[in-house]
């Protein structure tokens, strides 16, 4: 069997997507998100036409979409998220710098952990810019094809015949009608029907799995200064403690409109951030850049969100589920939005998508083979953030088998990430989504980050 950080390596590559050939008729994807939009673009390779059924009428600019509270806060698009989109939309890194985005550098990020300034790993970037623009690039690249069009009305459920999905039930302004489909993709998100459908049509219910973390973010936009800022993105965290710190977390990015978004992560049931003058107040508090960037005009209000869980369906597990359906995005797996992995999990399970396509598969069977490709993206996300939780004393678990030993591990491969730049390309390999965790597991990254660690001195905080 091909281990899981080989397929991890795959579906992350940066390789040019060849062998396309059509497949089906008309493919339906239920929702306009990212993640729905990113598998439009891939199923445009296989048919002769794709519908996306989406409730609300998506903007035609980097405007928030209807009914996506969290919008406003801070998406980061990781570098394993950056290679996919290469992949799907060539050319896709100058537009977005066209349009006023940052494509940073390694040496134009910044990370801190207790106020100690990490060394860059010298190879990761980002994308930085707002989601709403980021998404208005995707959507309009792949609405401009020319087999890609957009169903404005209300899924409602699915028609089956013979083991396998054939349509949609849709509905809008009174009337309903059957949107006739060879294969459909959920993209409805976090909220996604598709349990209540499949229990209702006496198909099985994908089981959820869920962690409590109960955070809440607080996000201020403020005017940046600099056209070309030297420091493009930073995060700062700190260590979990009995006690919760008023901040646990700092995000901080430059984005299009010369602006610079700032999101403060806290948990154990604190008030949300709401005024600017605290906000800026915790900002001075966290290393020296982020009272630099809030120094500025504070450009609209300060916006809080809530996310009580990380949560996610196993698919994988069903014993019995349609031909021709499958599910990304949110509506699979959807964790907490610190770690910044949503929108590079999607991109790769378009890919996923995009290479259990290219095997030519039998569609009258069920799509395992891309439930099995998929769940090696979404077990690599949900061990990276969960892993993180469960180190909150208020966060109770479950508490995967071995869990004492892998977090000794953990705690001395990003202990040396902080000072020696080798585990530091290692870790954030990872972490960035560009390869699997359990590439950390090698013996020669432990005995590394055991050396330096024993070697080295306390780390300095860096001074304001």
């Amino acid at each position: 069997m091909e281990s899981a950080a080989r397929v991890f390596a795959r579906l992350s590559t940066d390789e040019p997507i060849t062998n396309t050939d059509v497949l089906m008729g008309k493919a339906v994807v239920l929702g306009g998100s990212l993640a729905g939009m990113l598998a439009a673009r891939v199923l445009s390779d296989h048919a002769e036409s794709v519908v996306i059924v989406e409730r609300d009428a998506l903007p035609g600019t980097a405007a928030p979409r209807p009914g996506t509270p969290h919008d406003g806060q801070l998406h980061t698009l990781m570098h394993g998220g950056r290679m996919q989109l290469r992949r799907l939309f060539p050319g896709f890194e100058d537009e977005a710098r066209a349009g006023g985005a940052i494509i940073s550098s390694p040496y134009t990020i910044r990370a801190y952990a207790d106020g100690v300034p990490k060394v860059s790993d010298g190879t990761m970037g980002l994308i930085s810019s707002s989601r709403p623009f980021l998404e208005s690039l995707v959507r309009r690249r792949t609405l401009d094809l020319p087999n890609v069009k957009v169903l404005t009305c209300r899924a409602r459920g699915l028609e089956f015949r013979a083991g396998a999905v054939t349509g949609v039930r849709c509905g809008a302004d009174g009337d309903e009608w059957t949107e006739e489909a060879d294969f459909v993709v959920d993209a409805m998100g976090r909220a996604s029907k598709l349990g209540d459908w499949l229990e209702r049509d006496g198909w099985q219910r994908p089981a959820m799995r869920r962690m409590a973390i109960d955070i809440d973010y607080a996000t201020g936009y403020f005017r940046r200064a600099d056209a070309d800022p030297e420091l493009a993105a930073a995060i700062a965290y700190r260590t979990p403690t009995a006690t919760p710190p008023r901040v646990a977390s700092g995000a901080i990015t430059a984005i299009e409109g010369d602006r610079w978004l700032i999101t403060l992560a806290n948990y154990g049931k604190q008030p949300p951030i709401r005024d600017v003058a605290e906000f800026r107040k915790l900002c001075g508090e966290l290393p020296p850049v982020y009272r630099e960037a809030v120094a500025g005009d504070q450009l609209g209000e300060i916006l809080p969100y809530h996310q009580a869980d990380s949560r996610r369906r196993d698919f994988h597990l069903l014993t019995r589920f349609p031909a021709r359906l499958i599910s990304v995005g949110d509506a699979v797996a959807s964790f907490n939005p610190i770690y910044g992995q949503g929108m590079s999990s999607a991109t790769l399970h378009a890919s996923a998508l995009s290479e259990y396509l290219r095997s030519r598969p039998d569609l009258d069977a069920p799509a395992r083979r891309f439930l099995a490709l998929q769940r090696v993206v979404v077990d690599a996300a949900w061990q990276i953030s969960t892993s993180a939780d469960l180190a909150r004393p208020d966060v109770t678990g479950p508490y995967p088998r071995g869990y004492r030993l892998s977090k000794w591990f953990a705690e001395q491969i990003a202990a040396a990430s902080i000072t020696d730049r080798s585990v530091a390309v290692r870790f954030n390999s990872v972490t960035y989504m560009r390869t699997h965790p359990r590439s950390l597991a090698a013996p020669s990254t432990l005995l590394r980050a055991l050396r330096v660690n024993r070697s080295q001195g306390k780390p300095q905080r860096e001074k304001g």
